[in-house]
Protein backbone atom coordinates (compact mmCIF):
# COMPACT_ATOMS: atom_id res chain seq x y z
CA UNK A 1 0.00 0.00 0.00
CA UNK A 2 1.45 3.39 -0.77
CA UNK A 3 0.28 6.26 1.62
CA UNK A 4 0.17 9.66 1.27
CA UNK A 5 -0.56 12.67 3.56
CA UNK A 6 -1.03 16.07 2.44
CA UNK A 7 -2.03 19.42 3.72
CA UNK A 8 -4.46 21.67 2.09
CA UNK A 9 -5.94 24.97 3.43
CA UNK A 10 -5.23 23.86 7.32
CA UNK A 11 -6.37 20.20 6.63
CA UNK A 12 -4.94 17.03 6.17
CA UNK A 13 -5.77 14.42 3.93
CA UNK A 14 -4.64 10.86 3.50
CA UNK A 15 -4.81 9.08 0.14
CA UNK A 16 -3.89 5.60 -0.31
CA UNK A 17 -3.68 2.75 -3.07
CA UNK A 18 -2.30 -0.57 -3.80
CA UNK A 19 0.63 -0.56 -6.20
CA UNK A 20 0.28 -3.99 -7.99
CA UNK A 21 3.80 -4.27 -8.90
CA UNK A 22 5.20 -3.90 -5.62
CA UNK A 23 2.32 -6.26 -4.32
CA UNK A 24 3.34 -9.05 -6.33
CA UNK A 25 7.25 -8.22 -5.77
CA UNK A 26 6.62 -9.02 -1.52
CA UNK A 27 3.99 -12.00 -2.56
CA UNK A 28 7.28 -13.69 -4.68
CA UNK A 29 9.92 -13.07 -2.09
CA UNK A 30 8.60 -12.16 1.87
CA UNK A 31 4.57 -12.96 2.42
CA UNK A 32 3.66 -16.60 2.77
CA UNK A 33 7.34 -17.07 4.53
CA UNK A 34 7.99 -17.98 8.36
CA UNK A 35 10.88 -17.12 10.39
CA UNK A 36 12.02 -19.15 13.14
CA UNK A 37 14.52 -17.34 15.82
CA UNK A 38 15.83 -20.28 18.33
CA UNK A 39 18.79 -20.24 21.06
CA UNK A 40 19.38 -23.75 20.07
CA UNK A 41 22.89 -23.19 18.24
CA UNK A 42 23.49 -26.90 17.83
CA UNK A 43 20.63 -27.85 16.33
CA UNK A 44 20.30 -28.47 12.68
CA UNK A 45 17.84 -27.07 10.19
CA UNK A 46 15.87 -30.20 9.92
CA UNK A 47 15.49 -30.45 13.11
CA UNK A 48 14.34 -26.81 14.43
CA UNK A 49 11.74 -27.09 11.86
CA UNK A 50 10.54 -30.53 13.17
CA UNK A 51 10.50 -29.27 16.33
CA UNK A 52 8.34 -26.36 15.14
CA UNK A 53 5.73 -28.74 13.59
CA UNK A 54 5.56 -30.80 16.53
CA UNK A 55 4.95 -27.54 18.33
CA UNK A 56 1.83 -26.91 15.49
CA UNK A 57 0.28 -30.12 16.01
CA UNK A 58 0.19 -29.60 20.01
CA UNK A 59 -1.49 -26.68 18.99
CA UNK A 60 -3.82 -27.74 16.62
CA UNK A 61 -4.77 -30.54 18.88
CA UNK A 62 -5.85 -28.14 21.89
CA UNK A 63 -7.90 -26.20 19.29
CA UNK A 64 -9.61 -28.75 18.46
CA UNK A 65 -10.07 -30.03 22.40
CA UNK A 66 -11.64 -26.49 22.55
CA UNK A 67 -13.84 -26.86 19.90
CA UNK A 68 -15.19 -30.35 21.88
CA UNK A 69 -12.91 -32.73 19.04
CA UNK A 70 -12.23 -36.56 20.62
CA UNK A 71 -10.95 -35.01 23.60
CA UNK A 72 -13.31 -32.17 24.86
CA UNK A 73 -11.58 -29.58 26.94
CA UNK A 74 -14.76 -27.98 27.98
CA UNK A 75 -17.14 -26.94 29.42
CA UNK A 76 -15.12 -26.70 32.46
CA UNK A 77 -17.29 -25.66 35.73
CA UNK A 78 -14.66 -25.82 38.19
CA UNK A 79 -13.77 -22.24 39.70
CA UNK A 80 -10.54 -22.96 41.87
CA UNK A 81 -6.93 -22.92 40.40
CA UNK A 82 -6.29 -27.18 41.14
CA UNK A 83 -9.69 -27.87 39.84
CA UNK A 84 -8.77 -26.11 36.62
CA UNK A 85 -5.49 -27.80 36.63
CA UNK A 86 -6.96 -31.02 37.26
CA UNK A 87 -9.61 -31.18 34.45
CA UNK A 88 -6.52 -29.78 31.82
CA UNK A 89 -4.29 -32.23 32.99
CA UNK A 90 -7.11 -34.86 32.20
CA UNK A 91 -7.81 -33.52 28.72
CA UNK A 92 -4.19 -33.44 28.13
CA UNK A 93 -3.85 -37.35 29.53
CA UNK A 94 -7.03 -37.83 27.02
CA UNK A 95 -5.04 -36.11 23.87
CA UNK A 96 -2.04 -38.49 24.69
CA UNK A 97 -3.31 -41.92 24.93
CA UNK A 98 -5.46 -40.66 21.94
CA UNK A 99 -2.59 -40.01 20.20
CA UNK A 100 -0.64 -43.05 21.42
CA UNK A 101 -3.58 -45.35 20.52
CA UNK A 102 -3.70 -44.03 17.17
CA UNK A 103 0.40 -44.52 16.58
CA UNK A 104 0.29 -48.10 18.03
CA UNK A 105 -2.86 -49.13 15.37
CA UNK A 106 -0.42 -46.70 12.87
CA UNK A 107 -4.11 -46.02 11.42
CA UNK A 108 -4.50 -43.70 8.80
CA UNK A 109 -7.97 -42.42 9.95
CA UNK A 110 -8.80 -39.69 12.24
CA UNK A 111 -8.72 -40.19 15.31
CA UNK A 112 -12.86 -39.94 15.76
CA UNK A 113 -13.31 -42.44 13.33
CA UNK A 114 -10.17 -44.68 14.92
CA UNK A 115 -12.52 -44.26 18.30
CA UNK A 116 -15.78 -44.87 16.67
CA UNK A 117 -14.08 -48.12 15.44
CA UNK A 118 -12.57 -49.31 18.89
CA UNK A 119 -15.89 -48.48 20.68
CA UNK A 120 -17.35 -51.22 18.04
CA UNK A 121 -15.49 -54.09 19.68
CA UNK A 122 -18.54 -55.35 21.59
CA UNK A 123 -19.09 -58.92 23.49
CA UNK A 124 -22.23 -59.85 25.14
CA UNK A 125 -22.92 -61.61 28.49
CA UNK A 126 -25.17 -63.42 28.06
CA UNK A 127 -27.18 -65.25 31.50
CA UNK A 128 -28.10 -69.21 30.63
CA UNK A 129 -31.25 -70.77 32.31
CA UNK A 130 -30.38 -73.69 34.43
CA UNK A 131 -32.83 -75.23 36.55
CA UNK A 132 -30.24 -75.50 39.42
CA UNK A 133 -30.14 -73.03 41.98
CA UNK A 134 -28.20 -70.01 42.34
CA UNK A 135 -26.65 -67.55 40.73
CA UNK A 136 -27.06 -68.27 36.88
CA UNK A 137 -24.16 -69.27 34.88
CA UNK A 138 -23.09 -66.34 32.56
CA UNK A 139 -21.29 -66.89 28.72
CA UNK A 140 -19.80 -64.10 26.70
CA UNK A 141 -20.80 -64.37 22.46
CA UNK A 142 -17.96 -62.75 20.55
CA UNK A 143 -18.75 -60.19 18.87
CA UNK A 144 -17.83 -59.96 14.85
CA UNK A 145 -14.71 -58.10 14.24
CA UNK A 146 -13.69 -55.99 11.42
CA UNK A 147 -9.90 -56.54 10.26
CA UNK A 148 -9.07 -53.31 11.68
CA UNK A 149 -10.64 -54.79 15.20
CA UNK A 150 -9.30 -57.48 14.85
CA UNK A 151 -5.37 -55.77 14.82
CA UNK A 152 -6.42 -53.63 17.56
CA UNK A 153 -7.75 -56.59 19.77
CA UNK A 154 -4.05 -58.51 19.10
CA UNK A 155 -1.77 -54.80 19.37
CA UNK A 156 -3.70 -53.78 22.79
CA UNK A 157 -3.86 -57.61 24.06
CA UNK A 158 -7.40 -57.54 24.63
CA UNK A 159 -7.84 -61.56 24.59
CA UNK A 160 -6.21 -61.64 27.90
CA UNK A 161 -9.33 -60.27 29.57
CA UNK A 162 -12.02 -61.48 27.09
CA UNK A 163 -10.22 -64.77 25.51
CA UNK A 164 -13.84 -65.14 23.73
CA UNK A 165 -12.60 -61.60 21.59
CA UNK A 166 -9.50 -63.99 19.81
CA UNK A 167 -12.05 -67.06 18.65
CA UNK A 168 -14.21 -64.30 17.23
CA UNK A 169 -15.37 -64.11 13.60
CA UNK A 170 -14.39 -61.69 11.13
CA UNK A 171 -16.83 -59.61 9.42
CA UNK A 172 -15.06 -58.72 5.42
CA UNK A 173 -15.77 -55.87 4.01
CA UNK A 174 -16.28 -56.28 -0.05
CA UNK A 175 -17.54 -54.21 -2.42
CA UNK A 176 -21.06 -53.55 -1.30
CA UNK A 177 -21.89 -56.64 0.87
CA UNK A 178 -20.87 -57.61 4.14
CA UNK A 179 -19.41 -61.81 3.92
CA UNK A 180 -19.18 -63.62 7.67
CA UNK A 181 -16.30 -65.68 7.47
CA UNK A 182 -15.96 -68.51 10.28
Amino acid sequence: MVATVKEHGGKVSLHWHVDAARRRRLERTRLGRRVLCTDRHIWSTGRIVHAFRGQWNVEELFRRAKKGGVVPWGPSHQWADGSLRLHTFATVIGLMLVSLARAALGSGKSARSMMQMLAGIEATMVQVRTKERGRRATVLLAPELTAEQRKAVQVYDLGRWMPTLLSSRTVKASNSSVERVA
